[in-house]
C-alpha cells in the first residue's frame, strides 16, 4: 500500500476522493458547464506516487489542488497535490457519456506533499502552482463553489470517509500539459503564510 506523511508519521489513504469543477474559471477555460451536482470520482491507492511522469501512453496533464486528510470523520491535515489527467482520453470518455477512471484513476495519478496540522478555519487556504519559475494556478475555497465544509458534508451522505482518506478539492483555472523536466513548485498558503511547499521535476 502507498502512503503519504502527515507531520512525520506515515498514513494509508484507503482512497482518494476527489472534486470536480469546483472553480467556475476551470469550467469555463475546460469548455465545460457547472452540473446540477457536486462532481466527485475516486483514485483507489495505488494511484498515489512521489514521481511526476509526463507521458504515459499519452501526454499528460496537471491539476493542482488543496487535499484534506481525513481522521475521526473531519479534516486532520491539509496538503497539496496534482490530479494528473490523460486529457486525449478524459475527453473522449466524456464525449461517449462514459466514467473517467481510465483518465484519472491510473497509476501514478496521484501526487502529493507532506500533510500538516489543518488550522481551525480553512476558508483562508490559498493554492499556488508554479511551472519552471511562472505561476500558473492560484486559488482556494473562497473561489470554490462547494467550500471544504460542503463537500465533506456532501461526501458523507453517500460515501464513508475513514481514516488516512485524502480529499482533493478541485482545480482552479491554468491547467495544461506536464512536459519532461520541468519543475513544478506548489505552495500552500494561510492568509498569506507559508504553511507548505513542495516541488517536482517532471521525467
Amino acid at each position: 500500500m502507498r502512503s503519504v506523511m502527515f507531520q512525520k508519521t506515515e498514513v494509508i489513504p484507503n482512497k482518494i476522493v476527489c472534486v470536480g469543477k469546483n472553480y467556475a474559471a476551470h469550467i469555463e477555460e475546460m469548455g465545460s458547464v457547472p452540473s446540477d451536482q457536486m462532481t466527485v470520482f475516486m483514485k483507489p491507492n495505488v494511484c498515489i506516487s512521489n514521481e511526476l511522469v509526463a507521458h504515459r501512453g499519452e501526454q499528460i496533464h496537471f491539476e493542482g489542488e488543496i487535499c484534506l486528510l481525513i481522521h475521526d470523520g473531519t479534516v486532520a491535515g491539509v496538503g497539496v497535490g496534482l490530479d494528473l489527467t490523460k486529457r486525449a482520453t478524459q475527453k473522449q470518455l466524456k464525449d461517449a457519456g462514459l466514467p473517467w477512471e481510465r483518465a484519472k484513476a491510473f497509476e501514478g495519478s496521484a501526487v502529493f506533499s507532506h500533510f500538516v496540522d489543518a488550522p481551525p478555519s480553512l476558508t483562508d487556504l490559498e493554492l499556488e502552482l508554479y511551472v519552471n519559475g511562472e505561476l500558473r494556478q492560484r486559488g482556494g475555497p473562497k473561489q470554490m463553489l462547494y467550500e471544504p465544509s460542503v463537500i465533506l458534508r456532501e461526501l458523507r451522505s453517500f460515501v464513508p470517509l475513514e481514516d488516512g482518506d485524502i480529499v482533493m478539492t478541485g482545480t482552479p483555472s491554468g491547467v495544461g500539459p506536464v512536459e519532461k523536466n520541468a519543475l513544478f513548485e506548489a505552495r500552500l498558503l494561510l492568509d498569506k503564510t507559508e504553511l507548505i511547499s513542495e516541488s517536482w521535476r517532471a521525467v
